[in-house]
């Protein structure tokens, strides 16, 4: 079986081991290690759910994401409705600062905007709304705030990144300038690529994390 034919047939498996995906729906196309995800589901977490998992397949360099969300008539909803939901989850969430996000929706789509002081809060705040019924896609527009940059920053990015990312880190570098943490170097899998940008945001004083780290691995071997 050729590379493509062998990393498609692993994430079409993938996609049906995935109790939250039904992958009857989603066509699976490879070209150089590149996987292309397309078909219609439900909602939106399915679709998220989709995408998360074929990245976790080793052999995946990239993804496409040309999944569309067709809601069933049953689970439309106008998007006051679905804002007012958006609103209640974000207060009854704990991780995420009361009245520091804005929730606004058009056609089903929903952007998040506002300001925060970490990205986990900022992720938080769209994980916490991704699942209500009537969300066809979640645009995070969430800021974070000018905070201090340590002079040690680089290095603790760096230690964070040996902890998180073991096997890879030794092929990470790290550039800061001006809150801004650059990545660049090589990855086995897309995996450990989603760990060491998790590993930068988390330092104090990181705003904006630019990822341009490869994935260099041979997916017709394994």
């Amino acid at each position: 079986m050729k590379p493509n034919e062998t990393l498609q047939l692993r994430v079409v498996q993938q996609l049906d081991w995935e109790p939250s995906v039904n992958a009857a729906n989603i066509g699976v196309k490879v070209k150089d290690g590149v996987v292309t995800l397309e078909g219609d589901v439900p909602n939106y977490a399915e679709k998220f759910a989709a995408v998360r998992v074929t990245k976790a397949v080793y052999g995946v360099k990239g993804l496409a994401d040309e999944l569309q969300v067709k809601l069933h008539a049953s689970f439309e909803r106008t998007d006051a409705d679905i804002a007012k939901s958006a609103l209640q989850m974000l207060v009854w969430d704990t991780v995420v600062p009361k009245d520091h996000v804005k929730v606004m929706v058009r056609d089903g789509w929903m952007t998040l905007e506002g300001e925060v002081d970490w990205e986990y809060q900022r992720t938080n705040a769209e994980r916490a709304v991704r699942h209500l019924s009537g969300v066809k896609g979640v645009v995070n527009a969430v800021t974070l705030k000018h905070r201090a940059v340590p002079a040690d920053v680089k290095a603790k990015i760096e230690l964070a990144l040996k902890r998180s990312a073991e096997s890879d880190a030794q092929n990470i570098s790290v550039e800061m300038h001006e809150g801004t943490a650059t990545l660049s170097g090589n990855v086995h899998t897309f995996a450990a690529r989603d760990e060491a940008a998790l590993a930068a945001w988390a330092a104090p004083g990181v705003r904006m994390v630019t990822d341009h780290i490869t994935v260099t691995t041979d997916f017709g071997v394994r």
